[in-house]
């Protein structure tokens, strides 16, 4: 296993793979992204997000991709996860855990003081292994979303 950061190449893999989390919450006509979009937004002079890839024998079969949030009671940086997927075939051998440290340890040596993610309530074997690393949900929080027309229409 390698883990390493995404290069210009992987945005296959990369889109590959967010199409299979994305059947697992079983929710893949929701995916709109190409991996023109993946390449665009991960390989620009100024990213707006990052990955890290877990490779098995030259395959690609875990991401974690991510970007920086920001804490103004903190006055730092934080980082935030926004998918974490390890092929079904390559589960149970340590790949996302080994991808969660790895981020963990890229926040800690660059200042940020907090590390966070959402995970779908249904998704307890997540959540359980989530509290044992001693991750806290944040359970007082409604997230709120404006998207497609309702974000067009609020923004006239």
């Amino acid at each position: 296993m390698i883990i390493r950061e995404a290069v210009l190449g992987d945005e296959g893999a990369i889109m590959h793979l967010i199409h299979e989390l994305a059947i697992y919450e079983k929710a893949p006509e929701e995916v709109f992204a190409t991996a023109e979009d993946i390449r665009h937004s991960l390989f620009q002079e100024h990213p707006v997000a990052f990955c890290h890839v877990v490779e098995v024998d030259g395959q690609v079969v875990g991401i974690a991709l991510w970007f920086l949030n920001y804490s103004t009671w903190l006055g730092k940086p934080g980082l935030y996860l926004e998918d974490l997927f390890v092929l079904e075939d390559h589960r149970g051998h340590g790949y996302g855990m080994a991808l969660l440290k790895k981020l963990a340890a890229i926040a800690v040596d660059r200042g940020y003081d907090r590390f966070q993610w959402w995970v779908l309530d249904w998704n307890q074997p997540s959540i359980d292994l989530y509290k044992r690393m001693g991750a806290e949900p944040m359970d007082e929080w409604t997230t709120f979303r404006l998207s497609g027309d309702a974000l067009r229409k609020f923004a006239q």
